[in-house]
C-alpha cells in the first residue's frame, strides 16, 4: 500500500505532466478571460419500487430489499416526482502564461446539496490547471480519476452509478503523454464522497465520515497508464486507499489509543472507441472498499486483538459496465451494468449468531447484497442549446443470507427485487 502511494508521489514530482484526453487546449495569452456556462435541467421520474436515492431522489442507486410486515412488502411502493436541483452554473477561466505554462481554472456548482432550508448551492468543481508541451498539472476539486469525463451517455443523473465509479474530490493530479502513450498519477482527499466506518470507540454502528480517511494521514493514490490514438482511448490503472476506522477503543471501561488500518487496492481497465456517430465505452473493476466512489463495496471486522483493536478485511466485488451509443441529433443509447459481491479474502469476526459488522455505503441496508444487474435503453433529441430525452432503467438486485466471508450464501433464501424507472429529461444549455 505505502509503496503504491510513494510511487504515485514520486511520479508526480519527477515527471513533466500533460494534457488529459478530454482537455481543451488553452491558447497562450497575457490576459485572463472568463466564460460563464451551464444549463437548466429538469427530470421527471417514475419508480415502480422504493429505491435508495440521493439528491432529492434524482440520483438513483438500487431498489430496497423486501421489508415484509404481516405479509405486505412495505417497499413495494411506486413514486413519481419532478425536480430541477441539478441545474448547473459554472465559470471557465483562461489565464495568462506563467513561466511558460498555460493556465486555466474552473469553478462550478449546482443546487443538489441539502440543508435546513431544503436545497442549497453545492460545489462541484474548483481547480486550477497548468499545461505545457504535453504535460498537465491539476490542483483542486475535480472528478476522481476513475470517474472523469469518460462516462456513459445515460440520461439519469447518476451517470451509470453504482456500476461506474462516481466522485468529485480534492486532488493533485498530473499526466504526461509521449505521443499516443501516457501516464497519470493522483493524490486524493475525501470531501463530499466518504467511506463508512464505526460510529465511535464504543459503537460499531455504520456511519459515513471524513475522519476515517483523514486520520490515516496517507491520501488515496491513483496510478494509470493510457493509450490514445484515433478514436481509441484505453487506460489500465490501480487505485490504492488506506483508512483508519478508529483511533481509540474502550477495554474494560478504560479508553486506549489503537492503531487500526484497512488497506485496499482496486485495479481497473477502461476502453472506449468513438467514430462518427458511434461510441462504445467499457469499464471493469476488481473493486475493494469503493463505497466512497458510490459503489456498494465496503469492508468488515475480521478479528479482535488483545488490546481491543480490530483487524479489518476489505470486501471484493466485480463491477463492470458497457455503453453503446449511436446517432447525432437523434441519439440512441444502451447501458448494461453488472456487479457481483465476491466477499473478503478471509472470514469476518462473528460477534454472536452471525453478527458480522460490515461498513459500506448506505450503512447496513445493502450488506446482504449478492449481485446487481441494470439495463437502461434511452433515446434523445439534441440541439446545441436544447436536449430532450426518454430513458427506461431496469435494475434488479439479488439478496440473501450473509456468509462468514461477507459474500452471500446461494441457498433457498436468495431472492430478487427489481425497480422499473422511467426518466424524462428536458435541458436548456447556455
Amino acid at each position: 500500500m505505502r509503496k503504491v502511494l510513494i510511487m504515485a508521489a514520486a511520479l508526480m514530482v519527477s515527471l513533466p505532466f500533460a494534457k488529459a484526453q478530454d482537455t481543451v487546449a488553452v491558447k497562450p495569452s497575457t490576459k485572463s478571460s472568463i466564460k460563464v456556462y451551464g444549463f437548466v435541467r429538469n427530470y421527471l421520474t417514475f419508480d415502480s419500487r422504493k429505491t435508495y436515492t440521493v439528491v432529492g431522489g434524482e440520483y438513483n442507486m438500487l431498489p430496497y430489499d423486501v421489508d415484509r410486515v404481516d405479509g405486505v412488502d412495505l417497499n413495494d411502493v411506486a413514486a413519481m416526482q419532478m425536480q430541477a436541483l441539478t441545474s448547473r452554473i459554472g465559470v471557465a477561466i483562461t489565464g495568462p502564461m506563467v513561466l511558460g505554462w498555460e493556465t486555466s481554472g474552473k469553478l462550478e456548482g449546482d443546487f443538489g446539496g441539502f440543508g435546513t432550508n431544503n436545497t442549497v448551492l453545492r460545489l462541484r468543481l474548483a481547480y486550477v490547471k497548468l499545461q505545457k508541451e504535453g504535460r498537465e498539472l491539476l490542483m483542486g476539486q475535480d472528478w476522481h480519476p476513475l470517474s472523469g469525463d469518460i462516462m456513459p451517455e445515460v440520461l439519469g443523473m447518476a451517470a451509470g452509478a453504482p456500476f461506474r465509479p462516481h466522485s468529485r474530490t480534492p486532488q493533485i493530479r498530473a499526466t504526461r503523454y509521449w505521443g499516443a502513450l501516457g501516464c497519470s498519477a493522483a493524490l486524493l482527499w475525501q470531501l463530499q464522497y466518504m467511506n463508512n466506518g464505526p460510529e465511535s470507540a464504543t459503537s460499531l454502528t455504520s456511519v459515513a465520515s471524513l475522519d476515517f480517511a483523514r486520520h490515516a494521514l496517507w491520501p488515496e493514490a491513483f496510478l494509470g497508464f493510457n493509450f490514445r490514438q484515433g478514436g481509441w482511448y484505453t487506460q489500465l490503472g490501480v487505485d490504492a486507499q488506506l483508512l483508519r476506522p478508529r483511533t481509540h477503543a474502550v477495554v474494560e471501561g478504560v479508553a486506549r489509543r489503537v492503531d487500526e488500518t484497512v488497506a485496499s487496492l482496486t485495479p481497473t481497465l477502461y476502453a472506449q472507441y468513438v467514430d462518427g456517430s458511434w461510441a462504445v465505452k467499457f469499464r471493469t473493476l476488481l473493486a475493494q472498499n469503493t463505497s466512497h466512489l458510490n459503489q456498494l463495496v465496503g469492508y468488515g471486522i475480521a478479528g479482535v486483538e488483545p488490546d481491543g483493536s480490530y483487524r479489518y478485511a476489505p470486501i471484493n466485488a466485480s463491477i463492470s459496465y458497457l455503453n453503446i451509443a449511436y446517432g447525432k441529433r437523434v441519439r440512441a443509447n444502451l447501458f448494461l451494468g453488472y456487479m457481483k459481491n465476491l466477499g473478503a479474502n478471509e472470514d469476518l469476526h462473528d460477534f454472536g449468531e452471525g453478527d458480522f459488522h460490515i461498513y459500506m455505503k448506505g450503512g447496513n441496508i445493502f450488506t446482504h447484497l449478492n449481485s446487481v444487474y441494470r439495463i437502461a435503453p434511452s433515446i434523445s433529441y439534441n440541439l446545441p442549446q436544447f436536449n430532450v430525452g426518454l430513458e427506461y432503467e431496469w435494475t434488479a438486485c439479488t439478496f440473501g443470507d450473509l456468509a462468514s466471508d461477507g459474500s452471500i450464501l446461494l441457498n433457498d433464501h436468495l431472492h430478487q427485487v427489481s425497480n422499473h424507472r422511467v426518466c424524462v429529461l428536458v435541458k436548456y444549455n447556455f
